[in-house]
């Protein structure tokens, strides 16, 4: 069964994949920062058993885990492929997760709020999230009941998230754009709208792979689809300008692209050691290669589920013992060597 991740189309758009995330806390018990290990394990208990045909819904399968359960490789390669974040790595009082088979739809319980509904999807699809983040939530909210303020709606850890408890993200493969002068002020300029830029792994010409996510700031004042369609029209508005800049780059230096394409191919196909930042550049310029039509793979393999699949935590469990910083940039140059498809002949 494919994970999303690996259902994540190239080409056509540079909008990689979309995220709705709902927080959301149980009437009945103090926010998870003020929960003792006991009140914890109580409520952890009962939001699994009420949660247990959870799969009913939609009839996938869910399974479950205690974090403290699951080993800290086990745990950091959740964090690489989005599942959990650093703050959840962190804690240290008890906490689960229900996810889905293919990972898609995650929700982790007693994390910064005692429920954290999660949904991706592939592309620019943060309506299709958002319906069904809310259907989860309907069926959460029927068995559980949310602290809720007429004035303020749902009461959460941070007040940041108080309001709709929304949280919409899309992650956009912005090359081009970024190399420019006017970015980082374009950058800073986008809180006036009320939406926040970051690299996913770095910042500024430091983020290797060119991806940002795109996220709402405020999760009050406006509805969820409101915040979803504004998080949407910043994406689709990216999009269109890392479009823009390509297609004039083609026209008057196509060659010299092509060639830096087909270079990077070489370089992820035949590479010995592979560092992280190399990597990532190097599957970034394939990425834009396909978007662009300058090259075509014999095979679907969505970029993104090599940039996933190239973190550290998630290398290493290909591994039967640990590996040193130069054995993993092996290993790395290994796994991009085996998993990235052959070219068509043009």
């Amino acid at each position: 069964m494919l994970k999303w991740f690996e259902q994540v189309q190239d080409g056509g758009s540079n909008i990689v994949c979309s995220k709705v995330r709902l927080a959301r806390n149980w009437s009945e018990y103090v926010f998870p920062s003020r929960l003792s290990d006991e009140d914890s394990r109580e409520m952890l208990n009962r939001l699994h058993e009420g949660l247990r045909d959870l799969g009913d819904l939609d009839g996938r399968d869910y399974e479950s885990a205690y974090l403290d359960e699951l080993s800290e490789l086990d745990r950091r390669a959740l964090k690489e492929r989005r599942i959990l974040n650093a703050s959840i790595l962190e804690r240290k009082a008890p906490m689960s997760i229900l996810i889905t088979r293919e990972e898609d739809i995650s929700l982790v319980l007693n994390g910064s709020d005692h429920i954290r509904i999660q949904v991706w999807a592939p592309g620019l699809c943060l309506a299709e999230a958002l319906k069904t983040a809310d259907q989860v939530d309907d069926y959460v909210n029927a068995r559980f009941s949310y602290a809720f303020d007429d004035k303020y709606g749902y009461l959460t850890s941070y007040p940041t998230n108080v309001g709709t408890g929304l949280r919409a993200t899309a992650i956009v493969h912005l090359p081009s754009l970024s190399m420019g002068k006017k970015f980082p002020s374009m950058l800073n300029d986008m809180g006036r709208i009320g939406v926040s830029i970051r690299g996913v792994y770095g910042e500024g010409r430091e983020n290797y792979g060119a991806l940002y996510e795109i996220s709402n700031q405020k999760t009050m004042g406006r509805t969820e689809k409101e915040l979803t369609d504004l998080v949407a029209k910043v994406a689709s508005q990216l999009d269109e300008q890392e479009k823009q800049i390509r297609e004039m780059g083609l026209a008057s230096h196509r060659l010299e692209m092509e060639d830096e394409v087909y270079k990077s191919y070489g370089v992820l196909r035949y590479a010995r050691r592979l560092s992280m930042k190399d990597a990532m550049t190097f599957l970034s310029q394939i990425m834009s290669g396909i978007a662009d039509g300058l090259v075509k793979l014999q095979e679907p393999c969505p970029v993104f589920r090599l940039m996933l699949g190239i973190q550290t935590a998630n290398l290493q469990k290909l591994s039967d013992r640990p590996l040193d910083k130069g054995e993993l940039d092996m290993a790395r140059a290994a796994y991009l060597r085996s998993e990235l498809p052959d070219l068509t002949q043009s």
